[in-house]
């Protein structure tokens, strides 16, 4: 049994429960420590915001598989939380999907999306995606599947299929990649209910949901989509932005450090620093 199997299988219970859950949305450590000290049922890692906090750069696929593992198992390696990643489309074709999921199954994580969006984008698309056709996204699946060795880590097939092409076009890749042996289906631009429906009543597995329009955020009714999960957005890392920015331009400006506002506390600080057991260990080792 794996060292990660614990956290895979209580995501699983996720999936596999009646409820829709909404994820925290981390990138770092510290972010997952917190996500788990405030009682969140699971983490999001999202791509875009991997980006973010290892390059200081926008999403459009620069970071490297190497980057994105490394900070996954630093995430998990601070945190029992279960992480699901967006391993966005797993770094090249068919062979390095099948490396990517190697690489994020020993980092620690509870389960990662492919998807079939044509990455990085061709020359002439004019910033424009793409999907891939579904026998190439049914390579991509089956690889990840076979990447695998863990069977308790999930795999979903991610696709943005809903607002890119049609509902037969999702319908039709999710029972492609289904059949591939992905545990889930990640959809991505669900535009409205009617679409939400048309496309669950055809799907046998859990569907996870990355965003949705205001009117649909519905847990309850979520739920009974079969929807074990929603992603909300990544408000934290725009937040964690705007403070850090502010905190630098009161102390740049002239304000004295005990004056700036927004300070953690010092009981929180300790909390998600998990000081009382290096404490403890200092007085047993040292």
């Amino acid at each position: 049994m794996s060292r990660f199997s614990g956290r895979r299988e209580r995501f699983r219970r996720i999936l596999q429960g009646d409820a829709c859950v909404y994820p925290a949305s981390v990138f770092d450590p510290i972010s997952t420590r917190i996500a788990e000290h405030l009682g969140f049922e699971m983490g999001m890692y999202a791509g875009s915001l991997a980006s973010l906090a290892v390059l200081a750069a926008p999403d459009l696929i620069l970071l490297t598989q190497t980057e994105f593992a490394q900070q996954a198992q630093l995430m998990s390696r601070v945190s029992e939380l279960p992480l699901f990643a967006d391993a966005d489309h797993g770094y090249g074709n068919a062979l390095n999907v099948k490396r990517t999921v190697e690489e994020l199954e020993f980092a620690g994580l509870a389960g990662l999306s492919i998807e079939d969006t044509e990455l990085p984008q061709r020359f002439g698309s004019g910033g424009l995606p793409s999907l891939l056709s579904i026998e190439e996204g049914v390579g991509k699946m089956r690889a990840a599947v076979d990447g695998r060795s863990d069977p308790s880590m999930v795999i979903a097939g991610r696709t943005s299929a809903p607002h890119l092409t049609s509902v037969d076009d999702t319908i039709a890749r999710s029972r492609a990649y289904v059949e591939a042996g992905v545990d889930a289906i990640f959809l991505v631009g669900v535009p409205s209910r009617s679409v939400l429906e048309a496309i669950s009543t055809e799907i046998e597995v859990p569907i996870l949901l990355g965003g949705g329009a205001g009117e649909m955020r519905d847990p309850k009714w979520f739920a009974g989509q079969g929807v074990r999960f929603l992603l909300r957005g990544h408000q934290t890392f725009s937040a964690s932005v705007q403070s850090i920015y502010t905190t630098m331009r009161s102390l740049r400006d002239g304000v004295e450090p005990e004056e700036v506002e927004g300070m953690a506390t010092a009981e929180l600080m300790k909390a998600v620093t998990r000081t009382g057991e290096y404490e403890r260990e200092r007085k047993d080792w040292l």
